[in-house]
């Protein structure tokens, strides 16, 4: 009786294995095709972020042994660190000037290219992103000649004006405006891009209803599209701010650093300038934990009030 039931068994057994291995196949094979990039991601990203953390709470210097000092190293950031407060100073204004001056010129850009009267729309669209997807450190290059001093391109066309050579990457009064400049170069164009595109996922039926009802296009353009763009403005911001505040081949490359009386220091210069140029590589730890939450609180107080705009 029982030789007769195993093979039953065997039968019954035989599915609910089957059953188990898909079951387990399901459940792990996804795992083992991400195992390679969170191995990788762990490794050079989650490591050297707790590390780093580690490391701004000690006092190294050059190759002393380092020596543990707690929150010394932010505190004397906040209250004692008159250049670091300058960088940030200057990473606000860069900040002002360039997302208050992108979002006009950016949405009246699209605006442009979203006109049917603009023949080749496709080739200036591919034109204008250029510049983004530029590497910094060439267009920095090519700036340098276009703002030199003697025989740069823009000097040249105030001397034919009949103007005097203005310094611009030696004069302090004019180094952040020229910082901004380049700015706008690298951004206007791709975030024309992004506005153009929410330009065209605006329905038509909500414009051709308010022209029905007696709306101007100057009525039509503020109360329908400016609003519903409002998602897009908020991104653009965002990242103008954040690039505001993680800004560092332009002015490093084009100022040398932080340009004459650290008119155009910023916060990620400063950090190099201090962990590896001067090798205190707690401090310089600290400095980018501290821009880090900086970022973050400016960029949540921005998005409240895009919220808060937006009703």
């Amino acid at each position: 009786m029982a030789s007769a039931s195993a093979p039953s068994k065997m039968i019954r057994e035989g599915p609910v294995r089957q059953w188990r291995w898909d079951n387990f196949e399901r459940r792990i094979i996804p795992y083992v095709f991400l195992a390679p990039f969170l191995i990788i991601f762990a490794v050079f990203t989650v490591y050297p972020v707790i590390d780093s953390f580690f490391i701004s709470l000690h006092k190294m210097d050059s190759l002393d042994p380092s020596r543990y000092v707690g929150l010394d190293n932010y505190v004397r950031l906040i209250t004692r660190d008159s250049r670091f407060h300058k960088s940030l100073i200057n990473a606000s204004v860069f900040a002002l000037g360039t997302v208050f001056l992108q979002l006009p010129l950016s949405l009246g850009l699209a605006l442009a290219l979203d006109s049917r009267r603009i023949k080749y729309r496709a080739i200036a669209r591919m034109g204008f992103f250029i510049p983004y997807i530029t590497s910094a450190v060439v267009a920095s290059m090519i700036f340098q000649f276009v703002f030199e001093e003697r025989y740069g391109m823009i000097n040249g066309l105030l001397n034919a004006l009949g103007y005097d050579p203005v310094p611009w990457l030696r004069s302090a009064e004019v180094a952040m405006p020229t910082l901004i400049i380049v700015g706008l170069w690298t951004w206007v164009g791709s975030n024309s891009l992004f506005f153009l595109a929410g330009l065209q996922s605006i329905p038509e039926e909500l414009k051709e209803a308010a022209r029905i009802d007696g709306a101007t296009e100057f009525k039509v353009f503020w109360h329908v599209t400016f609003p519903l763009l409002r998602p897009v403005t908020t991104f653009v911001v965002t990242l103008g701010i954040i690039g505001s505040y993680s800004l560092f081949a332009q002015p490093f490359l084009l100022f040398d650093g932080s340009g004459p009386r650290d008119s155009v220091l910023m916060p990620l210069v400063y950090l190099y300038q201090r962990g590896f140029e001067s090798f205190k590589l707690g401090y310089g730890a600290a400095i980018g934990y501290l821009l880090t939450v900086i970022i973050i609180m400016v960029t949540g107080i921005q998005l409240a009030l895009m919220r808060k705009w937006g009703g």
